[in-house]
């Protein structure tokens, strides 16, 4: 239990008014909670939300540490009360999440709160599976992300050795990841393996796609199979036998057929047509190949993870099965 007193400069205003000023990380539905319990009260006593304070009133608050810390990026998770997840799966040691499009993977310029891993330390924090404060507690984090306007499924770790584990089976390319996406003109041939060098401008924030060796060029691996035709619209699947920048949204548009509703690679004038502002990329289906071992998370050798939904393919396609 903590005590604040009310001074002069703060006396007249609202209870619930007075502490969310106070206590900038408690959010504001649970504190109308915390008083309606009382967990927050006024001299000792039982208090309402719009009881307004007198110089010199103490308050008994009953509330965990962690919401007296000063704000910063890496407690926002704090300020939600109701955090939004879609889970594909989860167990003891990690968690797969329908990343949709439009949310932002970690905090940048743009979103400091509503992050995918706010939601995820939040959603933990309220199961009582991790605290901050706990001594040598892991901070959850994600194993992959996804572009902001993507979506699809992202790996998030809730242990060090799960963290360890799943960065290496990426980086030794031992598990399965196919992406749909829908493509402004069918690739020729229907299926096919594209083999090129991504060259990324960090100012530009895009990629430039070469047939032969440069300098800051990488190799880039994609797989590709058409699963359905529809006017000039196809719905494609491939699979990433590497991992860089841009790549299927690149190396589609290099191959004649930029992906639907795409403002960097596509077309502007097919984009406004459908009115995507969106590329039309869900990374839907996860495999654990694990042909080596996967140490505690063997388990998962095999198993396989697909999301409910593609937005994108329930509005122009046949729902994938």
């Amino acid at each position: 239990m903590k005590e604040l007193k009310v001074g002069k400069n703060d006396a007249g205003q609202r209870l619930d008014r007075f502490v969310s000023k106070s206590l900038p990380l408690l959010p504001g539905a649970l504190l109308q909670k915390y008083i309606r319990i009382k967990r927050i009260k006024v001299n000792g006593l039982r208090a309402q939300r719009d009881q307004r304070l007198q110089e010199g009133d103490v308050l008994q608050l009953y509330i965990n540490d962690e919401f007296f810390d000063a704000p910063r990026e890496e407690n926002m998770f704090l300020t939600l009360f109701r955090p939004v997840l879609s889970i594909v799966y989860e167990d003891e040691n990690l968690l797969l999440l329908d990343k949709r499009p439009g949310q932002v993977v970690h905090a940048d310029e743009t979103e400091k709160v509503n992050t995918l891993i706010n939601h995820i330390q939040a959603y933990l924090y309220q199961k009582r599976e991790w605290n901050p404060r706990w001594e040598n507690a892991f901070t959850p984090a994600l194993c992959n992300r996804i572009d902001r306007n993507t979506g699809g499924i992202v790996i998030a770790a809730k242990n060090a050795e799960t963290l360890r584990i799943i960065n290496e089976k990426i980086r030794d390319r031992e598990m399965d990841k196919r992406y749909l996406c829908i493509t402004v003109g069918a690739p020729r041939p229907a299926e096919g393996t594209i083999e090129c060098f991504l060259r990324k401008d960090e100012q530009k924030k895009l990629v430039s796609v070469f047939h032969h060796p440069v300098p800051g060029g990488k190799t880039a691996v994609t797989r590709y199979r058409t699963l359905e035709r529809r006017g000039e619209l196809a719905l494609v699947e491939v699979e990433l036998l590497t991992g860089r920048t841009h790549q299927i949204r690149a190396s589609m548009a290099d191959l004649g057929c930029p992906l639907l509703g795409d403002g960097k690679y596509g077309i502007g004038s097919v984009n406004k047509r459908y009115g995507e502002t969106r590329q039309a990329l869900y990374a839907y289906q996860l495999t654990f190949d694990f042909p080596t071992d996967a140490g505690m998370l063997q388990y998962l050798k095999g198993r396989s993870f697909q999301v409910e939904n593609v937005p994108f393919c329930e509005k122009y396609f046949s729902p994938v099965k």
